[in-house]
């Protein structure tokens, strides 16, 4: 009968104590890249299986967490969270983590799903997407002291919230969102830098944390280049046929504009739709579209057909997601002594933190980057 394979096995094999094997299983942060890749190679030739009922006796910990997939829309903005789903449960694996995926609705429904999965399963903690106004998904897991993480930053103020008789939202908590201002603003920017004076904008209905964040990039970038957006901008819920009737509307204008940034990839290939012309891109003198449209979200549509759009570093945000989620989870800071966590930022635009302490929660800003194609 072949030898059991222990902690103690692999140990031997790589090199290193006991307490380090256990720690590349249950906690992998603390260790050096070098001596888990040793450890994980062992595990491997060796065939070790973690026992893991004996593992969660051990630390109280099932290492699984949650998340949401949202329903499915157009088949184009969907293509966003799939990505980020996919980041998300890599950087889970690297950390030691186990992803579950469950349905719901709309929030209410969300809420449900947590009581009923908290209930089912010894989950670890929760990762939410699409935060809004008034989110009373926070409050729920804060107020019970759910672990959890925010794709998307709160958008409300504590004491507004408190004084509006809504569901409290909490001062603070672990959050990663891309600043979807400033791809806005950089879309415009670039249309102002290439000529264009009349920059129209196809965003959603107000109310949106999102879309609201996106529209003020683009209400920024005109009147620092001293020109007025009254008039420029229309709304319409997320969609082909809403961007083609309001891009239709906006260019049946007296003075239509020259292009056209939207809040999403839907949005902007329905204005596509109402600027082509039967045989393709109408084609101005300069060589370029008549209309120049931009999109957000840099989809998989986006870069078949020749979009401009905004594009989210969507790995980078999943990643920091899990970052942030072990440190409160791990209780331990997994970066410099100033509390950042993984590489810093890069000068041409990568993270920008704003509060967070050693001993309180992150929130992490991504920038995102224009991608620049033939439709403008």
């Amino acid at each position: 009968m072949s030898e059991k394979v222990t902690i103690a096995t692999v140990a031997r094999r790589a090199r290193v104590s006991r307490q380090t094997v256990s720690n590349v299983l249950n906690a992998p942060h603390m260790v050096r890249e070098e001596t888990r890749e040793r450890v994980r190679e062992a595990i491997v030739a060796l065939g070790y299986r973690a026992n893991q009922a004996a593992r969660q006796m051990r630390t109280g910990r099932s290492r699984l967490i949650a998340v949401r997939i949202e329903p499915t829309r157009d088949g184009v903005n969907g293509s966003v969270l799939d990505r980020f789903l996919h980041g998300l449960t890599e950087a889970a694996d690297s950390a030691g983590y186990r992803v579950m995926l469950y349905t719901a609705a709309d929030a209410r429904a969300e809420i449900d799903a947590y009581d009923s999965l908290l209930g089912a399963y010894d989950l670890d903690a929760f990762v939410l997407t699409g935060t809004d106004h008034g989110d009373a998904r926070t409050a729920w897991l804060a107020e019970r002291d759910v672990p959890f993480v925010t794709f998307g930053r709160p958008w409300d103020n504590p004491a507004d919230t408190a004084s509006r008789h809504r569901a409290a939202i909490p001062a603070a908590h672990p959050w990663v969102d891309v600043d979807g201002a400033s791809g806005v603003a950089q879309a415009t920017q670039r249309l102002l830098d290439t000529g264009h004076r009349r920059i129209g904008f196809l965003g959603w209905p107000a109310g949106s944390g999102v879309g609201d964040d996106r529209r003020s990039g683009w209400v920024t970038a005109l009147r620092s280049a001293g020109l007025d957006p009254t008039g420029l901008d229309r709304a319409a819920p997320d969609g082909f046929a809403q961007g083609e009737a309001a891009a239709r509307d906006l260019l049946a204008a007296a003075e239509p504009p020259t292009a056209i940034v939207c809040a999403s990839d839907s949005l902007a290939l329905g204005a596509l739709q109402a600027v082509r012309a039967p045989g393709g891109w109408p084609i101005s003198t300069g060589g370029g579209p008549e209309v120049a449209i931009t999109g957000f979200d840099d989809t998989p549509v986006a870069q078949a057909i020749g979009l401009t759009s905004v594009s989210q570093p969507l790995a980078q945000a999943a990643a920091c997601c899990m970052d942030l989620l072990a440190d409160v989870l791990d209780g331990g800071r997994r970066g410099t002594a100033n509390g950042r966590h993984g590489p810093d930022p890069n000068p041409d635009g990568g993270a920008a933190r704003t509060g967070g302490t050693p001993d309180g929660p992150d929130q992490v800003l991504l920038r995102p980057s224009l991608v620049v194609r033939q439709s403008g």
